[in-house]
C-alpha cells in the first residue's frame, strides 16, 4: 500500500491511513506494507508548517495494490502530468485507488471518477460537482466504496474509510482491534450523513455514548428501540431525532449494525454453529442471523467464515 504525497500535504488525512495501515500494533499481525511516495523524493512541504522527507517516487505506484491519495489541498491546480500518468497506470494495472476527503479531486483529474459514484467534504462537494459534472457526486455519504475506488469525506470519515477497507480485507475483529487501539467506533456505514448542518441555536443535546455503551454490552437481549429510549430517559420519538442528528442513522438500524458487527466477530475467531452465533447477537436464529447478514455484508455467514474464519487445525499438529 503507498501514499501518494502532494504539496502542501495535510497531515491529518495521510494519518488516517497511515494509522490504520502502517502502524504495528501489540497481539495484531501486520498485513500492510505501508510507504508514502511523492513526485520526486526528497522534502515536502505540510500544512502544518514543517517539512517532511519522502525517499520513495513514483515507481512506488508501480508495485502498490493500493493507492491512498490522503487529499489534495491545492485543488483548483492543475495536478503534474507525472502524477497523472501514474496514477492512471497504476488503476489500469488493477491497484485499488483510494482518495481521502479532497483527494477525489485529483481522481476527478486523472478520469477515474467519470460517471461513477464519489464523495468529498461537504463543504467540497458543490465544487467538485461543478468542475467535473461527469463525476456522480454524493455530497452527504461518508464513504463510497466501488472496489477499484473508494471516496472519503472529510477528516474523520477518512478514518471510516480506512477501517472499512481493513475489515473487508481481513475481516471485522482486526479491524475492530485496530479501532480500539485508536479509540475510536469499530464501524460507521459509508451511507451514513456528514455532519454538514449548521448547528442549531439551542444547545445541543446529550451525547448518545452512555445508552449505546450500554446496548453494545447486551446485545444477546433482545433489545427494542423503546429499551433504548427507557434507558436514555427520553421517547422513542426523541431518541430517533438524536440517532438522525448524531449518528445519521436510525435507533433500529443502528441495533442491527451492531448485531450483524457481532456476529461477524464470532464468526471469525470461533467455531460456534451459526444458530449459536444468532442467539449470541440477540438475532435468535439462524435463519434471521442469514436474512440480515446477507442485507448488510452481501454474503451468507457460512462464506463469511470461510473467508475469515480462523483456520481450523488438526489436534495434535504443532503449527511452526
Amino acid at each position: 500500500m503507498v501514499a501518494l504525497v502532494l504539496p502542501p500535504q495535510s497531515t491529518f488525512e495521510l494519518a488516517c491511513a497511515a494509522e490504520v495501515f502502517g502502524v504495528r500494533r501489540p497481539g495484531l499481525p501486520s498485513r500492510y506494507a505501508f510507504t508514502v511516495c511523492a513526485e520526486r523524493p526528497g522534502a515536502v512541504p505540510t500544512l502544518a508548517g514543517y517539512d517532511m522527507v519522502v525517499s520513495e517516487d513514483l515507481t512506488a505506484l508501480d508495485a502498490a495494490d493500493t493507492v491512498v491519495i490522503p487529499g489534495m489541498h491545492q485543488r483548483e491546480e492543475a495536478a503534474p502530468p507525472a502524477v497523472i500518468e501514474a496514477l492512471q497506470r497504476a488503476h489500469r494495472r488493477g491497484a485499488r485507488t483510494v482518495a481521502i476527503c479532497s483527494g477525489a479531486f485529483l481522481l476527478a483529474q486523472a478520469g477515474l471518477l467519470a460517471g461513477r459514484r464519489a464523495t468529498t467534504h461537504w463543504r467540497l462537494a458543490g465544487e467538485l460537482a461543478a468542475r467535473f459534472p461527469e463525476v456522480r457526486v454524493e455530497a452527504e455519504a461518508l464513504y463510497i466504496d466501488l472496489g477499484d475506488i473508494a471516496t472519503s469525506a472529510g477528516t474523520a470519515a477518512g478514518i471510516d474509510l480506512c477501517l472499512h477497507l481493513a475489515r473487508a480485507d481481513h475481516g471485522a475483529a482486526h479491524a475492530a482491534h485496530i479501532a480500539r487501539h485508536m479509540v475510536m467506533p469499530p464501524h460507521r456505514e459509508g451511507g451514513q450523513l456528514q455532519y454538514s448542518t449548521a448547528p442549531p441555536a439551542d444547545p445541543p443535546p446529550p451525547s448518545l455514548a452512555p445508552v449505546l455503551d450500554w446496548a453494545t454490552e447486551r446485545l444477546h437481549q433482545p433489545l427494542t428501540v423503546d429499551d433504548l429510549a427507557a434507558r436514555a430517559r427520553i421517547s422513542p420519538r426523541t431518541l430517533a431525532r438524536r440517532f438522525a442528528g448524531q449518528l445519521g442513522v436510525s435507533p433500529g438500524r443502528w441495533l442491527l449494525q451492531q448485531r450483524v458487527a457481532a456476529a461477524r466477530a464470532l464468526l471469525e475467531e470461533t467455531e460456534l454453529p451459526v444458530e449459536t452465533v444468532a442467539v449470541r447477537v440477540g438475532l435468535s436464529s439462524a435463519a434471521n442471523l442469514r436474512r440480515r447478514f446477507r442485507a448488510l455484508v452481501h454474503t451468507t455467514p457460512a462464506a463469511y467464515r470461510r473467508s475469515f474464519g480462523r483456520p481450523v487445525h488438526a489436534p495434535g499438529v504443532r503449527q511452526g
